[in-house]
């Protein structure tokens, strides 16, 4: 059923409970009142029904029917199109999730239709009827109590924001932490909630501006003024958030720049030690090799071979032996080989 909610309001009470939309049309065309019909996902009849009744134009009509539009107010002749994008934070997910809600608002009516669950009209809805002396000035203060609605429920959107923010700083300076992914995705929420909080801003300051044109009522413009104020802090602080990760994805950046460049300077250390070590085997190979170059020649079982049978031959050998191993030993040492 997509009629979630149907009342007619007479001086801000509730005095009928149609159960049908041909009963709420029929009702107010011949008792009057002010209509209220809020709609959750309705079918293309449904919502046909609603503009034919009430004259919506067919632009805003289909946005309704679509849904996935931007935070917007428009005027049709005599009346008004809003469309707000109400948001809730999923700490688990470190993601805000948000909804859409549509309001035509005209001299004697007001249709909402929601594309999710939030936000909470029944809440406002219970709200006014508590108070008729604010329902009984109009259409108008509906509209503005759910944009007091949607605003206050920026606010707990903000505190899971801040959370995770203030865990992200403590992280930055953390040794084997990369926050770095982290801090990516919580700045794409955040600029997904701008992008959904920062119009409100603009649109009330419109509603303000043709508060005299259209003879809104004054405490009704005092509301919209208290939650323009809220609204203005709500965009404020969005954009320090967003301020605080670039910065917090730069220091990350350059932390991450600075551990890969004390690791690379570990590696070409440790390079750098193995190539000395390198050379020193190699030096004391070359070292080795040499007399045992010589004693192999010589312990070759030949019967004719120069000094074979000379006297002075196996102190030749020796000696041929050391004097090569001291040699090239001074050689590696002159070049730091050793």
């Amino acid at each position: 059923m997509a009629i979630i909610d149907n009342g007619i309001y007479v001086d801000g009470v509730r005095t009928e409970n149609p159960s049908s939309l041909d009963e709420t049309f029929e009702l107010m065309r011949h008792r009057g009142g002010m209509g209220w019909i809020g709609l959750y996902r309705p079918e293309n009849d449904e919502l046909n029904a609603v503009a034919e009744e009430f004259g919506l134009h067919e632009l805003a009509v289909e946005d309704a029917r679509s849904g996935h539009q931007r935070p917007k107010i428009e005027r049709y002749g005599d009346h008004l199109f809003v469309v707000l994008r109400p948001a809730r934070y999923l700490d688990a997910e470190e993601e805000v999730e948000f909804g859409e809600v549509h309001v035509f608002v005209g001299a004697d009516f007001v249709v909402t239709v929601r594309h999710a669950e939030s936000p909470d009209l029944g809440r406002v809805r219970r709200r006014l009827e508590s108070q008729p002396e604010l329902l009984a000035r109009g259409p108008e203060a509906v509209l503005y109590a759910i944009l007091d609605e949607v605003v206050d429920e920026y606010a707990p959107v903000l505190a899971g924001l801040e959370n995770d923010i203030d865990e992200i700083e403590s992280q930055l300076f953390v040794e084997d932490v990369d926050a770095t992914q982290r801090i990516y995705e919580l700045g794409r929420e955040v600029i997904d909630f701008q992008r959904a909080a920062q119009p409100l801003t603009g649109m009330i300051e419109a509603l303000q501006r043709g508060g005299e044109k259209y003879a809104v009522d004054e405490e009704l413009q005092r509301h919209l003024r208290d939650v323009h104020d809220h609204a203005i802090r709500v965009a404020d602080r969005a954009a320090t958030f967003r301020t605080i990760l670039d910065n917090a994805l730069t220091v990350e950046s350059t932390i991450v720049a600075r551990r890969q460049n004390e690791e690379m300077r570990r590696m070409t250390e440790e390079s750098i030690r193995q190539g000395d070590q390198m050379k020193r085997i190699s030096s004391w190979a070359a070292i080795l090799f040499a007399p045992t170059l010589i004693g192999g020649v010589y312990g070759m079982n030949f019967d004719h071979m120069p000094e074979l049978h000379w006297a002075l031959g196996y102190p030749m050998a020796i000696g041929l032996m050391a004097v090569l191993g001291i040699g090239l030993y001074l050689a590696f040492k002159r070049k730091g080989w050793l």
